[in-house]
């Protein structure tokens, strides 16, 4: 089938002599895999192509990837047609809904997984197909470190649907329909109803949630093909781009352009302009920070505040305007936003299409007038600064707001805390109708951070059962946790240091007085040094799991300002800073391993 003698078995091998199995002996190594590989029914002729991985993310506990087998097929196809050999590998698959506490936690064992099999496994190239929130990040932080050509491609967004001749989808309108229930709008029979609309086809969430945000930052990048981040799951065309894509990575593992030349400091600069253009999910800027770091790029939270407040909102798309995924597809998707946003883009970037940004460009129309999703400057849907990052004696390392999902009343704010210290208790406190809170209160949730509880989505907390049903619809709320993409509200996230690190959060008492300044950039604990010495002394921090992987991401995993990565698979050079908590509490914090004093 192959020559038996010893050969390259580093770089210089190509397809299946690739990575081969330690037996001591390189020949032996490939005559054992190749008689495998016969008794699979392949040739020597097949094994001479360029082999191309292909994550396959399928999973019954992900219902958004349903119809991810019909990509598969079409990026096979693909690279059958381009004279490549597709192999196709299983990874973890991360159901948004399915996984607890969150499918945060596991975004860095995917990473992790997908980094080890593309080192581990014989391929020349490799697509990695994902879609859901947390699957696309993992890839491209996995990405980041491969000596191969890697492609991403993604699932797409659901199709709307209605109710009630009102159109909706998942799942911003699953938190609108939902707060109604809450607020004795809906009655039983029909939350039931609504339940089985929101989502009726394949896919991720329709709105500019995690999933939609990451996708559209992807092809940013340039680790996706142009067009790619918006065809719908159902359509040909989502297909017809897996098939391009497999094509394209044959052409990649000829004449490779690896990843870390594409993710480049201009790729993250034109990323972060895109996120805030589009109203992005803020779970956008943990995993950018986090796949800049294992690309080796110096990206910080005061990178996307200077871009944000540059760049206007100029997508109408749920939850910080009115319109679907679908809609922003038929109007140019990505390509013409990034038309739109031609002058401030670094257009001399060159992503795995191998054409430079400005090439792409030329082929694209701007906005067109009888559309009204992607706007011009002259006529945006909003001002620049959808997302906003916020420092203060709250907040020393940062926290992050969406400006543009905010209400515009609350932006500055002063108000008594009042504080819950888990996501459980937050939720059955606040279904309490005799709670006793008003409107002005600021909502505190602590121990939500990374080290606490893997940074579920749970900063969005819900309106208190009373005020709702009284018709209170926004609160300033305050948190180590994140949120969904497809959340609205006036909601601060990501408080660095997080309270189990010491981080100020864990020192909020019920009544302290919050004061919120989002044109200032700030967020205060308004409370006296000497008062937050005395509860610092007092303070416990919280025992780290006793075992496995949530062990072990408890003890290494770093603040949400530098991205929630493990600290020992950052790039070289990317070092974790790991300071303290507030002024005066680094014995406690960040410095010491969970559970220690």
């Amino acid at each position: 089938m192959s020559t038996r003698s010893d050969g390259p078995t580093d770089g210089a091998a190509r397809g299946m002599s690739r990575n081969l199995v330690s037996y001591g002996d390189t020949g032996f190594s490939r005559f054992l895999r190749n008689a495998f590989l016969a008794a699979a029914g392949f040739d020597a002729s097949e094994l001479s192509r360029p082999v191309i991985g292909i994550a396959d993310l399928r999973s019954d506990y992900n219902p958004c990837h349903r119809q991810m087998g019909e990509l598969v097929e079409n990026v096979k196809r693909g690279v059958l047609e381009a004279g490549g050999l597709p192999f196709v590998f299983p990874t973890i698959s991360l159901g948004e809904s399915f996984l607890n506490p969150t499918a945060m936690l596991f975004r860095n064992l995917l990473a992790m997984e997908t980094e080890e099999l593309l080192r581990a496994q014989p391929m020349d190239a490799a697509v990695l197909l994902g879609g859901c929130d947390k699957t696309v990040p993992a890839q491209l932080m996995a990405a980041a470190s491969s000596d191969i050509p890697v492609v991403l491609d993604v699932v797409g967004s659901m199709l709307t649907s209605s109710w009630r001749g009102e159109r909706l989808g998942a799942c911003t309108d699953c938190r609108r329909f939902w707060a109604r229930y809450r607020a004795g709008g809906l009655d039983d029979s029909e939350i039931e109803e609504v339940e089985g609309r929101l989502a009726s086809t394949s896919g991720t969430c329709m709105v500019m949630g995690t999933a939609s945000t990451m996708a559209s930052v992807t092809e940013t990048l340039g680790m996706m093909l142009p067009g790619g981040a918006t065809p719908p799951s159902p359509s040909g065309e989502r297909l017809r781009h897996g098939t391009e894509t497999g094509r394209r990575a044959v052409e990649l593992a000829r004449d490779p352009i690896l990843p870390r030349e594409v993710m480049t400091r201009d790729a993250f600069e034109n990323a972060v302009a895109v996120l805030s253009a589009l109203g992005g999910s803020t779970n956008g800027v943990v995993h950018l920070l986090a796949v800049a770091r294992r690309a080796g790029v110096d990206l910080t939270l005061d990178d996307f505040d200077r871009i944000a407040a540059r760049t206007p909102l100029l997508v109408d798309l749920k939850p910080s305007g009115t319109r679907y995924m679908e809609d922003f597809h038929r109007a140019g998707g990505v390509p013409c936003l990034l038309k739109a946003l031609e002058a401030d883009l670094h257009t001399a970037h060159v992503g795995v299409s191998g054409r430079p940004l400005a090439e792409i460009l030329g082929d694209v129309a701007p906005p067109q007038a009888w559309q009204d999703v992607i706007r011009t400057r002259d006529n945006p849907v909003g001002d620049p600064g959808t997302l906003a990052v916020l420092h203060g004696s709250l907040a020393p390392e940062g926290a992050v707001i969406k400006a543009s999902a905010a209400t515009p009343a609350l932006m500055k704010h002063e108000g008594p805390a009042l504080v819950f210290d888990s996501p459980e208790e937050a939720a059955t406190r606040l279904a309490d109708a005799d709670l006793e809170v008003t409107e002005r209160h600021v909502l505190v949730l602590r121990n939500a951070g990374p080290v606490a509880a893997g940074m579920p989505e749970a900063g969005s907390l819900p309106i208190p059962k009373r005020l709702a049903a009284a018709g209170v619809t926004d609160m300033v709320r305050i948190s180590d946790a994140r949120m969904s993409g497809t959340s609205y509200g006036t909601v601060v996230l990501h408080c660095a240091p997080e309270s189990a690190r010491g981080g100020p959060l864990a020192l909020v008492e019920d009544g302290d007085l919050i004061r919120l300044d989002v044109p200032d950039r700030r967020v205060d604990l308004l409370v006296d040094e000497k008062v937050l010495e005395e509860r610092r002394r007092a303070w416990v921090p919280p025992e780290p799991p006793p075992r496995g992987w949530r062990r072990l991401y408890a003890q290494s995993v770093l603040s949400a300002s530098e991205g929630a990565d493990l600290d020992f698979m950052t790039a070289p050079g990317a070092a974790p800073t790991r300071s303290g908590g507030s002024a005066g509490t680094a014995e406690r914090g960040v410095d010491v391993e969970p559970g220690k004093p």
